[in-house]
């Protein structure tokens, strides 16, 4: 089976876990795309439920499939987000942003009762770290930030696509950073944060009810 089939499981797993008046939210990125498009086939068959996007082109997928869009100004708190990530290790904590929704994400996964994330088996790692590490910057701190990462021991490069500097739908820059496998996450979130200009890190911690895994065609889940 390919990677995009172990996706699929995974999704298939986690949209199992939707009950009739959810609101749920709407991850960002390869993953997340086919929960919210398995989403839309169970909208069309009678399921009452709304989605708040953690990003503007989910937000569009969302919408063309029939889920109902709603904002955190309406529904603060969420039962149910549903998302992808970029690398998992054994205690559930997660490097994300790679599809560059990372601030959005960690506001809905924060506003939600449970956080259900699903990968394929490739994204399961021992340590955080392989996988560079997404920080939010505003841009008028990009080289601030930059040359703290540096003092910090790592290297960094503002992301880029198409040729062009990459702003998320915040209007922020993202860096990716190299520091190497990262030996406490903990720490090194919270000495990311007091970073001024520092909008969010990818480091999600302690966030996550539970992580399914697609691969060789089947699933399984690991808990919090």
């Amino acid at each position: 089976m390919s990677v995009d089939d172990d996706k699929r499981l995974a999704a298939f797993a986690a949209v199992d876990l939707v009950e009739d008046g959810m609101v749920l939210g709407l991850g960002t990125g390869s993953t997340a795309v086919f929960a919210v498009e398995l989403l839309g086939e169970r909208v069309k068959r009678g399921l009452k439920i709304k989605g708040v996007p953690t990003s503007d082109s989910t937000a569009k997928l969302a919408k063309s499939v029939g889920i109902p869009i709603v904002t955190l100004d309406e529904f603060p708190q969420l039962d149910l987000d549903i998302d992808g990530a970029d690398e998992v290790e054994p205690t559930l904590c997660l490097i994300k942003g790679g599809g560059g929704a990372l601030l959005r994400e960690k506001i809905v996964a924060y506003a939600s009762k449970r956080v259900v994330i699903i990968v394929d088996e490739k994204k399961l790692v021992d340590k955080l770290g392989k996988f560079h590490l997404p920080i939010e910057v505003v841009p008028f701190s990009r080289g601030l930030v930059q040359e703290t990462i540096k003092k910090m021991g790592a290297s960094s490069v503002v992301r880029e696509k198409n040729g062009q500097v990459f702003h998320t739908d915040e209007n922020n820059l993202i860096l990716d950073c190299d520091f190497g496998l990262i030996d406490d996450p903990r720490a090194l979130g919270q000495q990311l944060s007091l970073i001024p200009g520092v909008v969010e890190h990818g480091l999600f911690l302690d966030m996550v009810e539970r992580v399914i895994i697609g691969g060789d065609g089947s699933v399984k889940t690991l808990l919090r």
